[in-house]
């Protein structure tokens, strides 16, 4: 019987085509692509936006560029600078928004080193950028799938020939094809942010890691694959790229002898009046409080804002920290909080480093807090031997996960007494969604400011002490779980396993102040009988209790003149 399909080639129903197989080329675009560094993502469901007063200056700049061009300057490239916290995220987030609710077709990448592993690195740059441009026109969905179908490794190339193959090849394809050109803007948010990416090879001796690159090698990397494609006559997006104003930045954009610039500069902090807008910003707050409070209009101290917006210096992150202060995880009345934040003295120090200083001062144990960041730090900033980072996911990290970790009971509310001052520094997830909400930091400056002695002063933690916290509250867990049977969850004990791995932990072992053995061969044999059990049934889980011991040996054995050794 003949049959309806026979000897059809290359036919369609909707988005799938039949002997093409565009369809499973586009999943594999799909699996590639860091979908939490979409400006809309649900990561930054909590990222920085513009109130709608402030800094309208420089986006309605900015979004005339995107719409009209500039014909004094056809450079099709914007490098929007400054400082820490000055709103560069916010600025990108609102613009991105705002080209979308205008009908432009935005491309953005939000880098962070706070977020998860593809906001990280350069290695989901190209691909998410090519996903995105498959939603917006079907010609292109389907050139960009082509090009995956005719090289099947391109994911394997590096990111010149990545931009080439899947956004400039399949750009030129379809130009000219249709009666509405395509006309929008990349946003690049971050990118100082952007770490190295660890290569891994599989030796005779069990997995290594390659010579890495720097984390300048890899951003300059990414900086010249935008600048060939903004220098490919047929590229219809215009190209915004922020980051803070560090070296490689620098050189690229206003390199030494370049007769012609290679994008247009814009810095926040030079080029816009920021006090204006911070002003705004502390005005309407600070009325939101009154309402919230029912506080008397009076109730701001003489001269409050003209004080803040002079410590601010231009960086909302100091604003936006007094008013998450004022509003989160106190008892205290805001009149009060901000007070004591005003009679603070800056003449001498940076009235950020003040600010951080007097919030991490407000927990019960200042020092003990400052551990628990550090430790949080470690593990969200994927702090691990190169093969054992893969075993990390955000399931792991969540707030449940530290809190077993890092309390001396496991039963006890400690998170809350010591953490519990400090959600302007922290974002605290409720209880009811802690065991798989992760904690989360407002601003990579709290990171630079605990990693500096200098700013912090008696705040600051040597990294090797850090490690020999974790390495006691490590023993602590194996000990609970071996002198009282406490029931940990199976994540938990598989989120064990990593923190042998954490780099340099060994350090942590040699200033240790308990006897790192972390637990009697009773409590290893409790816990291989109910995870054998396990392993029948989930075999390709592994034996994670195997890897655990393996791992605290090897870490063990590490530390030189140990008695074990």
């Amino acid at each position: 019987m003949a049959r309806i399909f026979d000897n059809a080639q290359n036919f369609r129903f909707n988005d799938l085509i039949v002997n093409g197989h565009p369809a499973n080329a586009l999943e594999k675009l799909e699996a590639l692509m860091a979908p939490e560094a979409l400006h809309d993502s649900a990561e930054r469901c909590d990222a920085p936006k513009c109130d709608p007063e402030s800094r309208v200056a420089v986006q309605d700049d900015l979004c005339s560029w995107i719409e009209h061009g500039d014909p004094v300057n056809p450079i099709n490239m914007k490098w929007v600078t400054g400082p820490a916290g000055s709103g560069k995220t916010a600025i990108m987030g609102s613009i991105t928004e705002r080209c979308k609710k205008n009908g432009i077709p935005v491309v953005s990448f939000f880098f962070s080193s706070l977020g998860s592993i593809g906001r990280r690195t350069k290695t989901a740059f190209v691909t998410t950028i090519a996903y995105q441009l498959t939603q917006h026109r079907q010609d292109l969905k389907d050139a960009i799938a082509t090009a995956i179908e005719v090289d099947t490794i391109v994911f394997k190339k590096n990111l010149h020939v990545q931009m080439e193959t899947l956004v400039l090849a399949p750009l030129r394809a379809v130009a000219g094809s249709s009666n509405t050109p395509l006309r929008g803007v990349f946003v690049i948010d971050g990118l100082d942010e952007c770490g190295v990416e660890q290569m891994n090879v599989n030796t005779t001796t069990g997995p290594s890691t390659l010579p890495t690159r720097t984390k300048e090698q890899d951003q300059l990397e990414i900086l010249q694959v935008l600048h060939q494609a903004s220098s490919d006559p047929t590229f219809p997006f215009r190209i915004i790229i922020a980051s803070r104003p560090e070296r490689v930045f620098r050189r690229f954009f206003d390199p030494e002898g370049q007769p012609v610039p290679i994008a247009q500069k814009i810095d926040l902090h030079e080029s816009y009046n920021a006090d204006a807008d911070i002003t705004l910003f502390l005005e309407a707050h600070f009325n939101r409080l009154r309402r919230l409070h029912e506080l008397p209009p009076s109730w701001l101290p003489p001269n409050a804002i003209q004080i803040l917006v002079g410590r601010a210096s231009g960086q909302f992150i100091y604003a936006a920290t007094v008013i998450r202060f004022l509003e989160l995880g106190h008892r205290e009345l805001p009149k009060d909080l901000l007070e004591a934040i005003l009679m603070k003295a800056t003449a001498t120090f940076n009235p950020l480093d003040v600010l951080y200083s007097f919030i991490l001062n407000s927990s019960p144990d200042p020092l003990l807090s400052v551990q628990w960041i550090r430790i949080i730090d470690l593990f969200l900033a994927g702090a691990f031997d190169s093969h054992m980072a893969l075993h990390i996911s955000t399931m792991y990290c969540s707030a449940l996960i530290f809190r077993l970790l890092l309390q001396t009971d496991p039963e006890s509310n400690e998170a809350e007494h010591l953490l519990g001052n400090l959600h302007s520094l922290i974002r605290i997830p409720p209880h009811a969604e802690q065991a798989t909400a992760p904690y989360a930091f407002y601003h990579k400056s709290l990171r630079d400011f605990l990693q500096d002695p200098d700013r912090c002063g008696k705040l600051h933690i040597q990294r090797k002490k850090t490690l020999g916290f974790l390495w006691d509250r490590f023993h602590g867990v194996c000990a609970t779980g071996c002198d009282k049977h406490f029931s940990y969850p199976e994540n938990f004990l598989e989120f064990l396993t990593c923190v042998p791995g954490v780099k340099d932990i060994g350090h942590g072992i040699a200033h240790s102040e308990v006897l790192p053995t972390p637990a009697g061969a009773d409590w290893w044999l409790l816990l291989t009988v109910p995870t054998f059990t396990r392993r029948l049934l989930f075999p390709r889980r592994g034996n994670f209790v195997q890897h655990l011991f393996r791992k605290v040996h090897e870490s063990v054995c590490a530390v030189p003149d140990h008695p074990f050794n």
